[in-house]
């Protein structure tokens, strides 16, 4: 009978990362092994109406003069590599990386995201004008969402 040999320490490490960023899985893969550490969301509650009453019909809303974009469809996107927190200045005493309407140069650091207690620098990869700001210091991030557009 084999034995399974588990790391603790990795696994309190991930557990932790959940309840610092607030998300439900994790998982990270290192050789031949493999830990993934999930929890179930919260119940969702939901109010249930005891009687209908008809909509009123409302007059149809004007198309808005310019049309949203999604920022994960924007050419000039730069998405998040990693799971883990956005940090827009190296420390909190610091001002920002970066700012909007700022130029930066392809290898320049845009921001840093923590994962795994370890602070990963996120470079522009092509230079070119930071028009947008998608996130905010210290806000949990996911695999491939859009940090901040470079136009």
């Amino acid at each position: 009978m084999s034995r399974l040999l588990v790391d603790a320490d990795a696994i309190r490490a991930l557990a932790d990362i959940l309840t610092e960023t607030g998300l439900t899985e994790i998982e990270i893969a290192e050789k031949d092994s493999r830990i993934r550490v999930a929890r179930g969301a919260p119940p969702v509650q939901a109010a249930v109406p005891t009687a209908y009453a008809p909509a009123p019909v409302a007059a149809p809303l004007a198309a808005p003069a310019t049309a949203a974009v999604d920022p994960a469809k924007d050419p000039g996107a730069v998405n998040s590599p990693m799971v883990g927190v956005a940090y827009l200045t190296p420390d909190p005493a610091s001002p920002a990386f970066v700012t909007e309407g700022q130029t930066v140069q392809a290898g320049q650091t845009l921001l840093l995201i923590e994962a795994m207690k370890t602070f990963n620098q996120i470079k522009a990869p092509r230079a070119g004008t930071v028009t947008r700001i998608l996130v905010e210091s210290g806000q949990p991030v996911e695999f491939g969402e859009p940090l901040l557009i470079i136009g």
